[in-house]
């Protein structure tokens, strides 16, 4: 790759054509700088003897670029950049990628897995910088242009009423009668929150509010130990509704009292709450301590999220009316907004609006791959022998898929993940490209049109170590999914 790189064109090329009165200084100053008069074949060696610290200037050192630019700060910056806009998008992807493979593998040749696999291959297939642009035109320009005058046409109501209805007719089971009944509370529910979101100009001061906190944490509760120990033990459940209670009675003293709370206190918040859901499960838990405490603490992060969410929202006013954003908050370029000043929840506002188009970006083409791949592999664990065994002892159905099925059919999204990670990165060479976004896509560009080989180097090191590194995480995994698996 280095030689390929070195003999694509003329690194001198732009000094060559220069007008500058010294220009034969410059190419004798960048010729010595770079190698140049070393031929590339024996010039890589130069570059591979700088990694090893055989350059004297240090182990790990991989040159600088054809602007006299160290590298290794470069691509310290480029790689922080990049693995935030795909560090996000890779976790959000997984966890729903997972979630919808493993229902509509349970709700297999239902209306359900039909519509999901339709819109699986679809995402699949559609080109990134496609999709790219397609997202700018609608989710920004359009949802911009929304945002100036945001009042929902009447009869915009029943036609997302009639589809939410039909989204939760297909994915909960259920006979005729089930399913009419399904349908027409999805809609009522769905029509409901829309007339409430208009009547409220709830996207010009977007919030949860103290009854949406209640409503979500109280679920949360319920539906985390449905699925992490089952309702039936009521040990999980009453501490999973202690840590929802704690939540809602720390609401408002959170909002009041975070104004001027800075990033790292923020996530001591988060870790310290967690750490509390943590003790009063294992506290309330008796002989299943571990379990129990395992799902309040889930509980706890969910309600530490929803309620930092709510304090998001509530300057978003603040934010969209700023004399740097000028009531077009969905950015469409870049990784920040230059000169924004304010709070820590601005700044995470700002961060969001700039994630938002290339992390959907990102998701819809990951996200297709992960529910297929899913999907079959359950499929494909629950017809074994031991899955029949378990329900033949009378074992609960969530027992035999979480305990029992779930495990084992993550080991072959184990080792996807592995492989995905650092082709992500390369991939998101051309989002980063269409957005804008200053990552490993922009120092791998740049190397090239340059025609310089080190920052393209870098990029590759990088892509190489993470591939190695996370197949190595992958065989690790292996060993606590399945226990017939041992490292040695």
């Amino acid at each position: 790759m280095y030689i390929l790189v070195a003999l694509s064109g003329d690194p001198l090329e732009d000094l060559r054509t220069s007008t500058a009165p010294n220009k034969q200084q410059l190419i004798e100053a960048r010729t010595a700088l770079l190698h140049l008069d070393v031929p590339p074949y024996l010039r890589y060696f130069i570059w591979l003897g700088g990694i090893f610290g055989l350059t004297g200037k240090g182990f790990g050192d991989l040159g600088v670029t054809v602007q006299n630019q160290p590298v290794n700060v470069l691509l310290a910056q480029a790689a922080g950049s990049t693995l935030q806009l795909v560090t996000i998008a890779t976790v959000i992807a997984i966890i729903l990628g997972l979630v919808v493979g493993i229902t509509t593998a349970l709700r297999q040749y239902s209306g359900y897995d039909y519509g999901v696999t339709f819109l699986a291959f679809l995402f699949f297939s559609l080109p990134i910088f496609w999709v790219a642009v397609l997202l700018k035109q609608y989710i920004a320009i359009g949802f911009n242009d929304f945002l100036s005058n945001p009042v929902i046409l009447w009869w915009v109501i029943p036609i997302l009423a009639v589809i939410a209805g039909l989204i939760w007719m297909s994915i909960l089971p259920g006979k005729t009668k089930q399913k009419a009944i399904t349908f027409g509370i999805a809609a009522l529910a769905t029509a409901a929150l829309i007339v409430y979101m208009d009547l409220s100009d709830w996207f010009t001061y977007p919030h949860i509010g103290i009854v949406g906190i209640v409503l979500t944490l109280t679920g949360a509760a319920f539906g985390i130990t449905a699925i992490s120990t089952g309702l039936k033990n009521r040990r999980a459940l009453y501490a999973s509704l202690v840590v929802a209670a704690i939540g809602v009675a720390v609401y408002y003293p959170f909002i009041f009292f975070t104004v001027g709370l800075p990033f790292w206190g923020w996530v001591g918040l988060g870790v310290l709450t967690v750490a509390v859901s943590f003790g009063i499960g294992w506290v309330m838990g008796g002989e299943d301590r571990k379990p129990v405490a395992r799902t309040a603490a889930i509980v706890g992060f969910i309600a530490g999220a929803v309620i930092s969410l709510d304090r998001f929202m509530q300057v978003w006013d603040d934010y969209t009316s700023s004399g740097r954003i000028k009531g077009r908050p969905i950015a469409t370029i870049g990784s920040g907004t230059p000169g924004l000043e304010g709070s820590l929840w601005i700044h995470g506002i700002d961060l969001f609006t700039h994630l938002l188009l290339p992390t959907i970006a990102l998701i819809l083409i990951s996200f297709a791959s992960y529910t297929r791949y899913s999907r079959a592999s359950l499929l494909e664990v629950m017809n074994q022998d031991y899955i029949r065994t378990a329900r033949a002892k009378g074992l609960t159905e969530r027992t035999v898929v979480v305990r029992h099925a779930f495990r084992n059919a993550l080991i072959p999204i184990a080792t996807i993940v592995a492989f995905d990670i650092g082709g992500i990165i390369g991939g998101a060479v051309i989002t980063e490209r269409v957005f804008g976004w200053t990552g490993m896509g922009a120092l791998f560009q740049n190397g090239l049109d340059h025609v310089d080989p080190n920052p393209v180097m870098a990029f590759f090191l990088v892509t190489g170590g993470l591939a190695i590194l996370f197949n190595l995480i992958a065989d690790l995994v292996y060993a606590g999914l399945d226990p017939r698996i041992r490292v040695s």
